[in-house]
C-alpha cells in the first residue's frame, strides 16, 4: 500500500469528475421540452430515449459502483460464492422480456410514472399502491448509500481525507463535495443528467476491465498462478468461523444458497424503482425489447469483473475492509495515471445510479404519497417541485447513513432491501398478466413476506454483527440454507393465492381497474396513448 496522497491518480480522478459535472449541468438543455415543469420531463427525461441511450442508462443504473466494488470483493472474501451475480444477471433478461414491454405500454397509455401508479390503476387500491411505494423507498435508500460507500472507498485508497485521527469534517469533506455536486446537477437536470453521464461511465468501465483482465494477469504470472494462489488462500481456516475462508468452486452444501440467491436476486432486480424509471424513459416498447437482448453484454463484463477478486488474492492485497480490495488492487498494480482512470470509473459509476435512484424514490413519494394522500389536486409543476426537493432529502438521508454507520451495516441493509423489494413482485408482475389476484390478498401477502423477511434477516448473525448479518438462513421444511428473500416471496405468493380464493368465494369487492387489455400492447404511435396525465379537476373520475 502506498503512503500519502496519490497526486497523479487524484489529478486524473478530478479531471473526469469535473468533466461529468459539466455534462450533468449541460444535460438540462439536452432535448429540453418547452414544458420542463412536469415529472415526465424531469423524472423520465421526456420519455424520449432511444435504444442506445436507454441501454447506457439501464447499464449505468444496474451496474453500479457497488457492483464494481462489491462483486469482486465478495469473490475476494469467499471465492466462487461471489459469482452468484453473474447467473442472476443472465436469468433476469428473459424474465423482463416477458413483462417490461407490457409495463411500458400501459404506463405510456395512462401516464404512469411509477410502479405504484400502475398498481393503483390496475387494482383500484391506494393502500396497495402505498405499500409498494414505501417498500420501494425503503429498499432504495441503502442502495444509494452504497454508491457513496463506493466513492468513499476510492477516496480512501487515494489517500484523500486524512487518516483515522483527522477530524470528521476534513476526513469526509471530499465525499461531501461529491455529494453536493451530485445533488446540484440532479436537481437541475433530472434524469437527463445520468443519461448523458452514463456514456462516460460505461466507456471508462469497459476500458478499465479490458486492460485489467489482460495487464494484471501478465504481472501476476498468468491465470494458472492466480487460481493456484487464490485456491490456497481460500482453503485456509477463518479464525472467526473455524471453517475454510471459501472455495474456488462451490461445493454441494452451497448449492441451495447459491441457486436461491441468484434466482431471488433476478426476480428482485427490476422491482427496484430506479430500474423501472430508466425503463419508462424510453420512447417505445420496441426499445425495451431490443434492450433486453443487448443488456446481457454487461453480464460478460460482470464475469470478467468478478475475476478481479481472485487477482486481489493472488496479488496479496490485504485490507481491513473488503470493499477496498479492488481499489487497492488497482493502486498496487496500475501506473498512477491509469489507476486514476480506474478510480474515476468507480466514482462515476456511483454518480449515475445514485442520481437515478434518488429521482425514482422522489417520484414514488410525490405521486403515491404526496399526491394520493396529501394533495390530490397538485399540479404537474407542484409535483415536479416536490420531487426535486425530495430527491435532495433522499440523498441527504443516504449521506447520513454512510457517515453515521459502519460500512458493513450499510451493505447488510442493502441486502435487506433486496428481500423487501422482492415482495412487490406479485402485485406488479402478477397485475401485468392477470386481474385474478384480489387487492386485499396481495396486500396481506406483501405484509407476510415483509414481516417474515425482516424477522428472519434480524436473526442472522455474522462474526461482526449480532443481527442483520446476512441474507441467508435455513429454509423451513427443507432444511437447506437459502436466500431469505425467496423464502419470503414463496410465503407471499401462497398467502396471496389462498386469500384470493377465499375472497373470491365470499365475493369481496374488487377495486376499479382503469386499464383495458389493449393498453398492455399499445405503442407510442397508437391513437389515444398519452404521455402525461392532465391535472385532475374536482369531481372528475380518475379512470380512463
Amino acid at each position: 500500500m502506498k503512503d500519502g496522497v496519490n497526486g497523479v491518480a487524484l489529478g486524473v480522478f478530478i479531471f473526469f469528475f469535473l468533466a461529468v459535472t459539466v455534462v450533468g449541468f449541460l444535460a438540462a438543455r439536452w432535448r429540453a421540452s418547452e414544458n420542463a415543469d412536469s415529472l415526465d420531463e424531469w423524472g423520465l427525461g421526456g420519455r424520449s430515449f432511444g435504444t442506445w441511450i436507454t441501454w447506457f442508462l439501464l447499464g449505468g443504473d444496474l451496474y453500479t459502483a457497488y457492483t464494481f466494488v462489491a462483486v469482486p470483493a465478495a469473490v475476494y472474501a469467499t471465492g466462487a460464492a461471489g459469482f452468484f451475480a453473474v447467473p442472476y444477471t443472465i436469468l433476469v433478461y428473459p424474465l423482463i422480456f416477458t413483462f417490461l414491454p407490457r409495463l411500458w405500454s400501459v404506463s405510456h397509455k395512462h401516464g404512469y410514472v411509477t410502479t405504484s401508479d400502475f398498481v393503483r390503476g390496475r387494482f383500484g387500491s391506494k393502500g396497495l399502491s402505498l405499500a409498494v411505494a414505501i417498500t420501494g423507498i425503503l429498499a432504495t435508500m441503502p442502495y444509494i448509500a452504497l454508491q457513496l460507500v463506493g466513492i468513499q472507498a476510492v477516496l480512501d485508497v487515494m489517500g484523500v481525507g486524512g487518516g483515522e485521527n483527522t477530524n470528521w469534517f476534513m476526513k469526509d469533506l471530499p465525499l461531501l463535495i461529491a455529494f453536493g455536486v451530485l445533488a446540484a446537477y440532479t436537481y437541475s437536470s433530472g434524469l437527463r443528467a445520468p443519461a448523458l453521464i452514463a456514456f462516460v461511465k460505461d466507456t471508462l468501465i469497459y476500458i478499465v476491465i479490458a486492460v485489467a483482465i489482460i495487464y494484471i494477469p501478465i504481472k501476476l504470472g498468468g491465470f494458472d498462478d492466480i487460481f493456484a494462489k487464490a485456491g490456497h488462500a481460500l482453503s485456509q481456516e477463518n479464525p472467526a468461523t473455524h471453517l475454510p475462508r471459501g472455495a474456488l468452486a462451490s461445493g454441494d452444501k452451497q448449492q441451495w444458497a447459491y441457486a436461491t440467491l441468484a434466482l431471488g436476486s433476478a426476480l428482485a432486480l427490476f422491482m427496484y424503482p430506479h430500474s423501472i424509471t430508466a425503463t419508462l424513459s424510453s420512447r417505445s416498447r420496441e426499445v425495451i425489447r431490443r434492450n433486453t437482448t443487448i443488456l446481457p453484454l454487461y453480464s460478460l463484463m460482470l464475469g470478467l469483473l468478478a475475476l478481479l477478486g481472485f487477482m486481489a488474492i493472488a496479488a496479496d492485497v490485504t485490507v481491513d475492509n473488503g470493499q477496498l480490495a479492488i481499489p487497492q488492487l488497482f493502486e498496487n498494480m496500475f501506473p498512477d495515471w491509469f489507476a486514476g482512470v480506474a478510480f474515476a470509473a468507480i466514482g462515476i459509476g456511483a454518480l449515475v445510479p445514485a442520481a437515478i435512484m434518488s429521482i425514482a424514490a422522489a417520484n414514488l413519494f410525490t405521486r403515491n404519497i404526496y399526491k394520493d394522500f396529501l394533495r390530490p389536486h397538485a399540479t404537474p409543476e407542484e409535483e415536479t417541485k416536490v420531487s426535486k426537493l425530495v430527491s435532495l432529502l433522499v440523498k441527504v438521508g443516504a449521506l447520513i447513513f454512510v457517515l453515521g454507520m459502519d460500512k458493513t451495516v450499510a451493505i447488510n441493509f442493502q441486502l435487506l432491501g433486496g428481500i423487501w423489494i422482492l415482495q412487490t413482485f406479485p402485485a406488479l408482475v402478477g397485475g401485468l398478466f392477470t386481474r385474478w389476484f384480489h387487492r386485499w390478498a396481495l396486500l396481506a401477502g406483501w405484509a407476510v413476506g415483509m414481516i417474515y423477511g425482516t424477522v428472519a434477516a434480524y436473526g442472522v448473525a455474522s462474526p461482526t454483527q449480532k443481527h442483520f448479518g446476512g441474507s441467508q438462513k435455513e429454509i423451513p421444511g427443507i432444511g437447506e440454507i437459502g436466500y431469505i428473500g425467496l423464502t419470503a416471496f414463496v410465503l407471499n405468493v401462497v398467502v396471496t393465492v389462498v386469500l384470493t380464493l377465499v375472497l373470491r368465494a365470499t365475493k369481496a369487492p374488487d377495486g376499479v381497474d382503469e386499464t383495458s387489455p389493449a393498453d398492455y400492447r399499445a405503442d407510442a404511435g397508437d391513437p389515444g396513448v398519452q404521455v402525461e396525465l392532465p391535472p385532475p379537476t374536482a369531481g372528475a373520475p380518475s379512470g380512463h
